[in-house]
């Protein structure tokens, strides 16, 4: 009699080891418990149950029980039915693997740029949405979806982005994806579709959005960047690019916004040259000393896909971001995502659009713009106070600070913060490799520590500069 037995926690197969029913269903269990199948405190099924189960009459199991209890491998009590007796559980024998290297610990405090405060996320509130988008979904909307996301969440986007950050749209023209990232990959694919061969992108920004282009078979020629943006009105010299990646609100990692003229210098290119311009809008909630920036889609949707994401405003661990599709590209970048939003899970579309929706997404901005403006101004009073000479830029919007160092000093500065249990980012970390070697400076997130971290961090950081 070999058999499955579902009414566990855990499916667990039984074999009656030799003899009747009662002593190999006995010995079976005995086996079960040595072997840390059946762990102490484990309920068992009740005889009835477990006697239809196996397909043996109820008083065979029941003896089987009563007989284990008196041997001290169960334990049976009125109410709470049979449970494996708290027993030493058995060694397993596992082969150790040789010892390696031991592994450096991971810093005391952090200042890497590009993740917000996680101790911040609005979890009462989320958990909330969660409940109303579940309790009103739509039977279909556990099924397999429309490859574009839920309609509720693109339809809430389209009215947000439009009211706070000037984008023109709508929701047919929107994509939800997992990440900017997947944003990415996918317009990768369409681009080569069109043989595109390179897709320009700032002299200074993240290498893994390189390597993406780079893995869909573009090249990736680098844009000189100055106070003022990227030098825009360049891209008419670079013959073969049919699209350029920009961050035009708050350049990453310099901080600066994208100069009105350069603005409307790229969309000239792209009229004229009928390429595309791709705005990663990774932190545009967060201004704090200017007007808000709008977005550069709004200059000519049709021109440019626009591209954000929960990662600042929520968390990255959401992995929800949109795109805003010029009218062309919404079944090509469909098709490109494939037949099925496999991606994307519907519930987490239905939470975002309800948090959306409810207004508590607008709340949770205006709360950590306040929270993340405090954290500015106290980098901004201890470098004055620790560091006069140091000079602090890219700090009206965002959530991270460039800090100018002496030439010569960056790699040193990086290595003391080491020692001191600090990991900090140069801004060398992030020049293209096409790019001419420009100014030494330290790229400070003020965003991500925690609350607890945060003045030992500060203090961390002023001990090791220059």
């Amino acid at each position: 009699m070999t058999d499955s037995w579902a009414t566990f926690g855990a499916d667990l197969h039984i074999e009656p080891l030799g003899g009747g029913l009662r002593s190999g269903l006995m010995e079976a269990l005995r086996e079960a418990v040595r072997s840390g199948r059946l762990t102490p405190g484990t309920r068992l099924p009740s005889s009835r149950t477990l006697a239809a189960d196996l397909g043996v009459a109820r008083n065979t199991v029941a003896d089987a029980y009563a007989e284990l209890v008196a041997e001290g491998w169960l334990t049976a009590r009125q109410g709470s039915g049979t449970t494996v007796a708290q027993r030493a559980a058995p060694r397993r024998v596992t082969t150790r693997a040789p010892r390696s290297r031991p592994v450096r610990g991971r810093p005391a405090y952090s200042l890497n740029p590009g993740t917000p405060d996680l101790a911040s996320f609005p979890r009462a509130d989320w958990l909330k949405a969660a409940r109303r988008a579940l309790t009103a979904a739509p039977n279909e909307a556990f099924g397999y979806g429309d490859p574009r996301g839920r309609v509720e969440l693109r339809t809430v986007l389209a009215d947000y982005l439009s009211r706070a950050r000037g984008v023109h749209a709508d929701p047919e023209r929107i994509v939800i994806c997992s990440g900017f990232v997947h944003g990415l990959m996918l317009m990768g694919k369409v681009l080569r579709r069109h043989r595109v061969r390179d897709v320009a992108v700032e002299s200074y920004g993240l290498d893994v959005h390189w390597n993406l282009l780079r893995e869909a078979g573009l090249r990736t020629p680098c844009l000189p960047l100055d106070e003022l943006g990227s030098r825009t009105g360049e891209l008419g010299a670079m013959r073969e690019a049919g699209a350029v990646l920009m961050t035009p609100a708050h350049q990453f990692p310099m901080g600066v916004p994208l100069h009105p003229d350069r603005r409307a210098a790229a969309v000239d290119w792209a009229r004229s040259s009928g390429g595309l311009i791709l705005e990663d809008d990774y932190d545009g909630e967060f201004r704090y000393d200017r007007q808000p920036v709008g977005a550069l889609q709004n200059l000519d949707p049709e021109r440019v896909v626009y591209l954000g994401t929960s990662s600042k405003s929520l968390a990255p661990g959401l992995r929800l971001a949109w795109m805003v599709l010029p009218a062309a590209l919404v079944g090509e970048v469909t098709e490109a995502k494939g037949v099925s939003d496999w991606a994307t899970g519907a519930l987490d579309q239905l939470t975002l659009a309800e948090f959306i929706a409810s207004g508590a997404y607008d709340r949770h901005v205006r709360s950590m713009r306040l929270r993340y403006r405090r954290r500015r101004d106290q980098l901004v009073a201890a470098l004055a106070e620790r560091a006069p000479d140091i000079r602090v830029s890219g700090i009206a919007a965002g959530l991270h600070a460039v800090l100018e160092l002496p030439e010569g000093t960056e790699r040193s500065v990086i290595q003391a913060a080491a020692f001191q249990g600090l990991a900090l980012e140069g801004v060398s970390r992030y020049r293209h490799p096409e790019a001419a070697p420009g100014r030494e400076a330290l790229v400070i997130s003020y965003g991500s520590p925690p609350d607890s971290a945060w003045s030992g961090t500060l203090e961390a950081l002023c001990r090791v500069l220059p």
